[in-house]
């Protein structure tokens, strides 16, 4: 039975990894180029009059925050299309049917999306070394925070992807929630530079505790305690997971 259930997984995560690495140009190919821009706007043109950031040029400070910014959008791009697009195409159907615990199912598109996270993550890594030298901290909280994020990420495009009645559903969280929330999580700043009152909103986005736990990781800066980054991760991939299981299992809005 374990057999049958792995084999189950290993098949969607390959279809999964085949289907963004078939369209790579449109997947791999415009975060690189995105954050190639972003190198050259914000850390060559702008960071030069800004200064150092705890000890550290600019340009190395934003670093983990583009990388993780490319991460998220990464993996919830991934796993909220190609959800919905087994969805329209009535493919999710023969999954519900399948001999498979919903676990698999779930797990199957997660690691289809983290893949694609890691290896965007790691192609914007390689951009970097053209402007800065990589500096890490702890890789073990580099690569912690990556893969729970990616998790986390992919857990909520999965959600979307269930949800979602049209293309255009699937688009509208990226770009009227996570792409702010990205930007005001202290990706091009510290919230330690905010007055207190809006650094106590900040601390109200959850992706703030992403970011400075990964910069932790490279620099060994933080704006928040790195327990408490590590307990939101945790407790946000509980209640999505525990929520994608419960709509999948029951077929909301997937049955026709």
């Amino acid at each position: 039975m374990f057999s049958l259930y792995f084999t189950a997984l290993k098949s969607l995560v390959v279809k999964e990894t085949n289907r963004y690495l078939r369209i790579w140009v449109q997947t791999l190919v415009p975060p690189v180029i995105t954050t190639s821009l972003y190198f050259v706007i914000f850390g060559k043109m702008i960071g030069g009059r800004i200064g150092d950031m705890g000890g550290f040029s600019y340009m190395e400070f934003i670093v983990p925050g583009l990388i993780m910014m490319s991460a998220i959008t990464s993996s919830y791009a991934n796993v909220s299309s190609s959800f919905f697009s087994q969805k329209f195409q009535k493919n999710i159907e023969e999954l519900l049917v399948a001999p498979v615990p919903t676990h698999v199912i779930i797990w199957g598109f997660v690691l289809g999306g983290m893949g694609r996270s890691l290896l965007v993550g790691s192609l914007v890594t390689v951009v970097s070394l053209l402007f800065v030298p990589l500096h890490v901290h702890s890789w073990f909280m580099v690569i912690l925070t990556l893969l729970l994020t990616a998790i986390l990420f992919s857990l909520a495009g999965l959600i979307n992807g269930v949800f979602a009645q049209s293309f255009d559903d699937v688009s509208i969280v990226p770009t009227f929630v996570l792409q702010p929330l990205t930007y005001l999580g202290g990706v091009f700043y510290s919230i330690s530079m905010l007055p207190p009152f809006w650094q106590a909103v900040s601390k109200i986005n959850p992706i703030v505790y992403m970011i400075s736990g990964f910069r932790y990781g490279f620099l060994g800066m933080k704006d928040v305690s790195i327990q408490l980054s590590l307990a939101i991760l945790v407790l946000f991939i509980v209640a999505l997971y525990t929520a994608a299981y419960y709509l999948v299992s029951k077929g909301r809005g997937l049955r026709s």
